[in-house]
């Protein structure tokens, strides 16, 4: 039996934890993409003026925060993504902890929503992912999951089957009738989503059952309208990565149970 003193001690440590994961999963995020080894005996340089970060300026979230956003020997400016990839980690690693405590399925999950937090910044900064990384979702979500296996995988290939139907009839619309009602050649040979996406809609099915996998994309939807409008009126990019959201979407289902809430009431 936990003591509470105990308990609190774990939850600071996991939150800890991890950030520390956190800045590792940058690394992951910054050379996987670029296919560069990520086992390097070599130290952390600037990528502005090449000059070698020392520990006490890599420390996970502290370090941004005393630097200002800037590197403390040319000034460059720090990307966000540094400080918010490790904030989250250690935010989803603690709220992890207090929803499953120190066990089995919460080792999985931890594993399964580092490589969720990676794909997810990759998606971002190149609209492409490694296929390996999204095997291993897969993988992962299988031992990760309450449902059996057989039940899992049903749920897998009913998603990833609407996936690829709902691709194929959007897919059509743009290219045969949106591109000949705007008169735009370039989308002729635009897919409406990526290939990509079919594993992680796969995994919503095997974690959260066919109700809550529906709801996950649902709110995955509903979070990506913004961007994606954004996107295309102001950056003028009608490419929008959509894993960050079904991420998003995912992970709120996930810990806030919200389509059980909503279905309580009607």
């Amino acid at each position: 039996m936990i003591l509470v003193k105990e308990r609190e001690d774990l939850e600071v440590f996991s939150f800890i934890f991890g950030i520390c994961i956190g800045s590792f999963l940058n690394v992951l995020i910054l050379k996987l993409p670029l296919s560069e080894s990520i086992f390097t005996k070599t130290r952390s340089k600037c990528p502005s003026c090449n000059h070698l970060i020392y520990w006490y300026h890599n420390i996970p979230l502290f370090s941004y925060l005393f630097l200002r956003a800037k590197c403390s020997y040319c000034g460059a400016k720090i990307s966000f993504q540094y400080f918010l990839v490790e904030l989250l980690s250690g935010i989803i690693t603690l709220v992890l902890f207090l929803k499953l405590g120190f066990s089995q399925e919460f080792i999985y999950m931890c594993l399964l929503s580092y490589v969720l937090i990676t794909l997810s910044f990759i998606d971002l900064k190149y609209k492409a992912v490694p296929d390996y990384l999204l095997l291993i979702v897969l993988i992962l979500s299988l031992i990760a999951t309450n449902f059996s296996l057989i039940e899992s995988f049903k749920n897998a290939f009913l998603f990833s089957g609407a996936f690829v139907l709902l691709n194929f009839v959007i897919t059509f619309y743009i290219q045969n009738i949106k591109s000949k009602l705007l008169k735009d050649e370039s989308l002729k040979t635009q897919e409406a989503l990526g290939e990509g996406d079919i594993p992680i809609i796969a995994m919503l099915g095997i974690m959260l059952g066919v109700s809550g996998g529906l709801f996950a994309i649902f709110l995955a939807a509903i979070f990506a309208i913004i961007p994606a409008i954004y996107s295309n009126f102001v950056k003028k990019d009608i490419q929008t990565p959509f894993i960050p959201y079904l991420v998003l979407g995912f992970f709120t289902e996930y810990f806030f149970d919200l389509e059980t809430i909503i279905r309580a009431f009607y």
